[in-house]
């Protein structure tokens, strides 16, 4: 009896990853559909009213808008990169949940003190992303020596940014995603058993 060869086959891994990428992608083509229009009505967020229910909406959805396929292909990239190796340890709940709370205070940041801005991208994340992969090595009572590079190396990267470039705001809520990333990292390995921040 001839064994049948082993082939390949491809694995759906990182399902919230995967989805919060398609996601952006199909913003992206609907916001070029729409000549931009998508992205003032949902995937940016700017000063608007508190009455309208599209404010709120906002809040979470500008990180899934981008301006153009070099702004997604930046941000998808590293996302791809480092979200499936963070999913496999944290849990695709965890994921959602630091995708969530980056965009809505990254979205909350430029609402209240940029009120002129209107900001989209998943720049916020990415950062999150980046300096939560620093604490892939977590031990209670300590605190890598990696952890304290990327933080001073990204902060720094950031504030010359801000200071040479300007947009201020914007490089201001990718520190605080970088920070969001910092702080659910330290809350998550601190826990002996995880189970909590990992899907059921």
């Amino acid at each position: 009896m001839q064994k049948k060869g082993k082939g390949f086959r491809i694995v759906f891994n990182a399902p919230a990853v995967l989805a919060f990428s398609l996601l952006c992608l199909i913003s992206l083509l609907l916001n070029l559909f729409t000549h931009g229009a998508s992205n003032r009505l949902l995937f940016s967020v700017y000063r608007s009213s508190l009455a309208n229910p599209l404010t709120y909406i906002r809040f979470f959805g500008h990180a899934l808008g981008h301006q153009g396929w070099e702004h997604l292909f930046g941000n998808i990239m590293y996302i791809l990169i480092l979200g499936p190796m963070l999913e496999e340890k944290y849990g695709s709940a965890s994921m959602v949940f630091l995708m969530l709370v980056t965009a809505f205070v990254t979205g909350l940041l430029t609402y209240l003190f940029a009120p002129g801005t209107a900001m989209c991208g998943a720049s916020g994340i990415v950062f999150a992303m980046i300096l939560l992969s620093s604490f892939t090595e977590f031990q209670e009572h300590t605190i890598p020596l990696t952890v304290i590079l990327v933080a001073a190396l990204y902060t720094g990267q950031q504030i010359y940014k801000a200071v040479t470039v300007g947009g201020n705001v914007a490089y201001g809520a990718h520190i605080v995603g970088g920070i969001v990333g910092m702080a659910i990292g330290y809350a998550a390995n601190k826990r002996k058993k995880p189970a909590g921040w990992r899907a059921a």
